[in-house]
């Protein structure tokens, strides 16, 4: 995800199909066996599946050219591609090449279906060290050959109305006490202190660890066991919850939100002061009609005394579906994604962080600095564990229930809390054994 992931400008569910580039079987072209022909399925990174299509097809036009390898591409939604992976992954009837949220390098790594990017691998699209380290330790578990490498970096940040804040006579809050201190000065009539997801399972769910591990708490043990009934990931859990609940800086409306755009447009168009969201949201800002200077972005504000964890490190990898009948083609593809010339290219119709250790240095926006810094200084990954797939799930959808017992006038507790995480502890327990 996300949660993606993501998270993440997600519009509509259905997967497009680029036009003039070579098609091919709706299957896996590991079944057609084409040596110059991929099946590429990227994830939603623009402001829709078509903005989708504009940016990518010009560049995998340039790497038809380069290489005669036609490049049959399918965008799907972040609503829908888990999903889709998961299908192919079991079906055996998937692309050549996926994007994937890289939390879930890890659960997908562990299916076996993906290829390793081994010596070999590694030297043909470049070699290793092209990449930063943080980004490439996304790729899969500790300790083991990774299935994935870097495609986009990203980072979440809180973006402000520097408008809003200056009428009001604030400054960007640097702690939550601030944060929520702002918000509620912030909130009157219909405008808002602060606009959320709270009906995106994978939003939740990114929320509910950045919090638990600002309180300094974890997820699963050493031995990949959940412990999501700790009491750093309540209280966690809690602060976020009373945004909406007893601060009353959020609309309940917000609720019904299940994807990070609707939030999006809610601070474009000024009807919300803060959010917090990750570093892609910028196009879709601006489509809205906020331009650039109108917003800022500071680290994500941890409690006074808590640990300075502002974000996991986020982002968008490459994987090759282990079954390709085109190898060679799929690690070319791969090297020519990775390259300084595309990302470059790429980096800024996403908004995405540079992911190659080269191009860090090179930055020079202050914003994109800024999400840097958060990505490689105040970062702390996601649950490196197979069953990660499973905490966003089961804990992300609880959350989901929570606001929405909320927008409904009722109350959630530590207890209500404590009992939902509960209840998920014990379906992912289920499943590690």
């Amino acid at each position: 995800m996300r949660t993606a992931i993501r998270a993440l400008a997600i519009t509509a569910a259905a997967a497009l199909t680029v036009t003039g580039l070579a098609a091919c079987s709706s299957g896996s072209s590991g079944s057609s066996g084409d040596s110059k022909t991929l099946t590429y399925w990227a994830s939603n990174q623009g402001t829709s599946l078509q903005n989708d299509k504009e940016v990518l097809t010009p560049v995998l036009e340039k790497f038809t050219k380069e290489t005669g390898i036609k490049v049959n591409l399918q965008v799907i939604g972040w609503n829908d591609l888990q999903t889709k992976i998961t299908t192919a992954v079991t079906s055996g009837q998937g692309p050549d090449v996926v994007n994937i949220g890289n939390t879930w390098a890890t659960s997908l790594q562990a299916t076996g279906a993906f290829q390793e990017f081994g010596d070999s691998e590694m030297k043909a699209i470049g070699g290793a060290d092209k990449f930063g380290k943080v980004a490439l330790s996304t790729g899969g578990a500790p300790g083991k050959t990774v299935t994935s490498v870097p495609l986009y970096g990203l980072a979440y940040g809180l973006y402000y109305n520097k408008q809003m804040f200056q009428d009001a006579g604030l400054q960007a809050p640097t702690t939550w006490e601030e944060l929520t201190a702002d918000a509620k000065k912030l909130t009157t009539g219909d405008q808002y202190g602060f606009t959320i997801a709270g009906g995106s399972y994978t939003e939740n769910a990114h929320f509910a660890f950045i919090n638990s591990a600002q309180n300094g708490g974890e997820w699963f043990d050493k031995d990949g066991k959940p412990t999501f009934t700790e009491k750093a990931n309540v209280d966690g859990i809690k602060r976020y919850l009373d945004l909406m609940q007893s601060d009353k800086v959020v609309n309940t409306s917000n609720a019904q939100y299940d994807n990070g755009t609707q939030a999006v447009s809610d601070f474009a168009n000024k009807k919300a002061a803060m959010m917090l969201t990750q570093n892609n949201a910028n196009a879709t800002i601006t489509s809205n009609g906020m331009s650039a200077d109108q917003f800022g972005v500071v680290p994500f504000p941890a409690p006074e005394g808590a640990e300075d964890i502002a974000s996991f490190p986020a982002g968008i990898n490459l994987s090759i579906f282990k079954n390709t009948k085109n190898k060679d083609g799929a690690l070319e593809f791969v090297k020519f994604m990775t390259s300084e010339s595309t990302q470059s290219t790429l980096d800024k119709p996403y908004s995405a962080l540079p992911v190659l250790a080269s191009a860090a240095d090179s930055v020079t926006d202050e914003q994109t600095k800024t999400f840097l810094d958060i990505y490689n200084n105040k970062a702390k990954p996601l649950p490196l564990v197979p069953a990660e797939d499973q905490f966003e799930s089961t804990v992300g959808k609880a959350m989901n229930d929570m606001f929405a017992k909320i927008a409904t006038g009722g109350t959630v507790s530590d207890s209500d809390i404590k009992t939902a995480l509960q209840t998920a502890q014990d379906q992912v327990s289920q499943s590690v054994g």
